[in-house]
């Protein structure tokens, strides 16, 4: 196991993690919230966007304390299914640039820490 590998993709997750936070909320929750959609629309997908919080910061713990710790090392079963989501949620963020011409450009972030976890899961070379 590669863990400087590791380690960067939890410091880059967690960065996201606080982008996703502060930049999302000003961005693009304030405006849903005061949009015309209705208030069901509203909660559902304010809703979605906490738990993608949730999640990024969750991941972000579950992976800085597999990369620092070394009692956690036995942990490192979780990272392979993290990397693969990862590199899965931002496959729809490239597509959704082409299909509308936007720059959903999350996927910056989310397919390189999935990468960087596989490498970081590979056995070091002697």
């Amino acid at each position: 196991m590669k863990r400087a590998y590791i380690k960067i993709a939890g410091i880059i997750n967690l960065f996201g993690a606080l982008l996703h936070t502060i930049g999302g909320q000003i961005e693009l929750v304030n405006p849903l919230l005061d949009s015309n959609i209705s208030i069901q629309q509203k909660g559902e997908l304010t809703g979605a966007w906490h738990i993608v919080t949730i999640l990024l910061f969750l991941t972000s713990y579950i992976i800085l304390q597999i990369g620092f710790k070394k009692a956690a090392i036995q942990r490192k079963e979780l990272l392979k299914p993290i990397a693969i989501l990862y590199i899965l949620s931002g496959i729809p963020f490239i597509i959704t640039s082409f299909w509308y011409r936007v720059y959903a450009l999350q996927w910056v972030l989310l397919i390189p820490i999935g990468v960087l976890l596989l490498c970081g899961l590979q056995k070091q070379s002697n």
